[in-house]
């Protein structure tokens, strides 16, 4: 999918903003796990896995299959002092450059539901997946007042783009999407998952891979 970098940073830092601190919260409340290697799948400019590296002592893997995204994350990485603590790498999720076991928590927030085969992704992420790790994949806003602020920012642009976000939610958190994400980890053979849905967190799939 093609994208416009700069347009797609500017939406994520001024009306999205606000989500990435409280998700980093709580994917940390929810996996324990605050030390080692994250890697931040479709990761756009970064925000979720910067959230992760200020709140703990994770270094990320940024990845994207855009060039120019990733231009923009070495940028906020360097603007937030934090050039040490992560690296971007240029790749789609079906292939991840990465070693066998190499990743403690593996993160994603908005990605996923453009990801074509899930079997093959969901594969490379187990694969990656060190043992005693976990996945926080999925979408949300973090709670119902951050995503009623986020509506009526986009109403404020014009109703119409506020209401084809709204259905664009609605499609992503249903039904009928969560059944597609139980399919592919079926497929590709994942042992030990779960696909949370919060009416205020959102939706998230958990896979942890036993030691």
């Amino acid at each position: 999918m093609k994208i416009n970098a700069k347009e797609f940073d500017h939406r994520a830092r001024t009306v999205f903003g606000p989500v990435y601190p409280l998700i980093a919260d709580q994917i940390l409340a929810y996996t324990g796990i605050n030390q080692g290697t994250c890697l931040d799948l479709g990761c756009g400019g970064g925000y979720l896995g910067l959230a992760l590296a200020r709140k703990s002592d994770l270094y990320v893997h940024f990845l994207d299959q855009s060039s120019d995204m990733l231009e923009i994350v070495n940028s906020n990485l360097a603007e937030a002092g934090l050039a040490q603590s992560g690296t971007s790498i240029l790749a789609n999720v079906e292939e991840i450059p990465l070693p066998d076991a190499s990743v403690n928590l593996a993160v994603s927030r908005g990605s996923v539901f453009f990801w074509e085969d899930l079997k093959s992704a969901f594969s490379e992420v187990y694969r990656v997946l060190a043992p005693g790790g976990m996945t926080y994949i999925g979408g949300g806003f973090g709670s119902a007042k951050i995503k009623e602020d986020i509506g009526r920012k986009l109403d404020e642009k014009g109703r119409e783009n506020g209401d084809k976000w709204r259905n664009l939610v609605k499609r992503n958190m249903g039904v009928e999407m969560r059944q597609r994400f139980l399919d592919g980890l079926q497929a590709a053979d994942i042992p030990d998952y779960e696909v949370r849905q919060d009416l205020e967190e959102g939706t998230w799939i958990v896979i942890r891979k036993q030691d």
